[in-house]
């Protein structure tokens, strides 16, 4: 795990060491997911008689995508059900945030064949789109290239090199994206858009004020897209936010963003 990440998620880490396990902080490069994957790729190689690779997220080279989309599946399975029993009807939107893609591809896969459903993913914009780098906005402003093992949109400089990236959310700093996610954007079938921190932050306050949920910051990032996307839709449509993780892990960030002590 990511140096900068263990901070940002010491409590994921705390529950981790907890419940067993072994975290070792990636202090190389921006020390952040990307990184992480890269040293576990290399220990993988180093040791592949005694060790396997697994991975959360739908990134990587064949088949780790498609074996977390598979997983993750059962969140676009269960919307479809709900939705069906409970409003008679199939969602006229899903939103989900995007950084490696799993929960939005888990969200959106049930639903690629149904084309009155609409499939948004939410980038992170960081700082501002207007920046060559410092955004994880992949599909958004990203360019085809080839990360860890895959072919699919990198933030990148001409020569391949990765820019440095950043976002309030761990899970959403990451210079590339799913390979499957770049297809959806190629064929049309998924938009994509990309949320800066402060707005991100902004979702957070407003999910929790108005709903009594804490959201991850990463879910943030959808919330706040979303509350935008239904102030131009319709009464009668229908929108669905995969609200993919808990925000507790984030409130010792949040705080300190706030400028309050914990």
């Amino acid at each position: 795990m990511g140096a900068v990440d263990c901070e940002r998620q010491k409590l994921n880490v705390f529950r981790m060491n907890t419940l067993g396990a072994k975290v070792v902080p990636v202090k190389e490069g921006q020390a952040t997911l990307k990184d992480a994957i890269n040293e576990a790729m290399r220990d993988w190689v180093t040791n592949v008689r005694n060790t396997h690779y697994l991975i959360g997220s739908a990134v990587g080279p064949h088949p780790f995508p498609t074996i977390v989309r598979d997983f993750q599946c059962v969140m676009g399975i269960e919307m479809r059900s709900q939705m069906l029993e409970r409003a008679g009807k199939l969602p006229d939107v899903v939103v989900a945030c995007v950084g490696g893609g799993s929960n939005a591809i888990g969200a959106f896969h049930p639903f690629v064949e149904d084309k009155t459903v609409e499939l948004h993913g939410v980038e992170a914009a960081g700082h501002g789109i207007d920046k060559d780098q410092q955004h994880c906005a992949t599909l958004t402003k990203g360019t085809p290239g080839v990360l860890q093992g895959a072919l699919t949109y990198v933030i990148q400089e001409k020569s391949g090199q990765t820019l440095n990236t950043h976002s309030v959310s761990a899970g959403l700093d990451y210079p590339g994206v799913g390979p499957e996610h770049a297809f959806l954007k190629d064929s049309g079938r998924a938009k994509y858009s990309a949320v800066t921190d402060d707005e991100a932050l902004e979702g957070f306050k407003m999910m929790c004020e108005y709903e009594g949920i804490i959201p991850a910051l990463e879910t943030s990032h959808a919330i706040y897209y979303a509350i935008q996307l239904a102030k131009t839709l319709p009464k009668d449509k229908d929108i669905v936010i995969n609200m993919s993780g808990r925000g507790d892990k984030d409130m010792p960030q949040v705080a300190k963003i706030m400028g309050v002590q914990v």
